[in-house]
């Protein structure tokens, strides 16, 4: 079994109403597809409860909701792979007590931004589990406005983490992702594919473009990353797993 963790957000598009968001929801999305043994542990403000948690729990992973006094909104548009985002409100942070025990050996934290997966809580996460983290948590600074990226985050948090997910913009604002020292880097490269430095080597992992949407396709891909490292995958096996499921979320209808 693994665990997804993370907050649910309020995405903001032009011209339409609220809808859910957020890495737990993307997440399970891989879940539904890959139909393996998980569960998700998700919050957000109470009183947000009823619009964001039924879109989660329909997708049929087990989920528990830790009610929350903030919740995470997003604006933003995209121009083909570029995503262009502000932040509107900043989610709750999670401490080590908020996560319930979990029968897994993988958990992937779908950080949101700085704010929410302090080194400690992921300390304590990294006794128990292997812990994948999504680089948003680590170059997104904790403030409401126009989105932008930078690398003064908590070095320490890095000592708890086995796999780093980061997108392109992202591993550009940290800069020398080997000299971060995890086990396990992946760079998502949009529609071209990924990278996977492991070992002292790094090998990249093509995909195809689609034509769709690609929110929340960081998200599918990372969660289906440590599924497939759960199974016995090595890294460049379960990146290209992980993107064959991608591939497949993002052209169903």
């Amino acid at each position: 079994m693994i665990g997804l963790l993370g907050n649910l957000s309020r995405d903001l598009v032009p011209g339409g109403p609220s809808r859910a968001g957020g890495g737990a929801l993307h997440g399970a999305r891989a879940l539904q597809r890959l139909r393996v043994p998980a569960r998700v542990v998700t919050r957000c403000a109470v009183e947000d409860r009823s619009l964001l948690l039924p879109p989660l729990v329909r997708l049929g992973t087990p989920v528990r909701f830790v009610p929350g006094t903030t919740t995470a909104a997003f604006s933003f548009t995209y121009d083909g792979d570029r995503r262009t985002m502000s932040i509107e409100e900043i989610g709750d942070s999670w401490r080590a007590a908020d996560v319930p025990e979990l029968r897994a050996r993988w958990v992937h934290v779908a950080a949101l931004s700085r704010a929410e997966w302090p080194a400690e809580t992921l300390a304590r996460l990294s006794r128990r589990y292997r812990v994948s983290l999504d680089g948003q948590g680590l170059v997104r600074p904790a403030r409401v406005g126009p989105l932008v990226l930078d690398d003064d985050f908590d070095r320490d948090i890095l000592r708890h983490v086995w796999v780093l997910k980061l997108a392109d913009e992202e591993a550009e604002a940290i800069g020398d992702v080997d000299a971060l020292r995890v086990r396990e880097v992946v760079v998502t490269h949009g529609s071209r594919g990924s990278t996977v430095h492991w070992g002292g080597a790094a090998e990249f992992v093509p995909a195809r473009a689609i034509d769709a949407d690609p929110t929340g396709a960081g998200d599918a891909f990372a969660t289906a990353y440590i599924v497939g490292r759960n199974a016995g995958f090595n890294p460049v096996g379960a990146a290209r797993r992980a993107t064959a499921v991608v591939a497949s979320l993002l052209s169903s209808p």
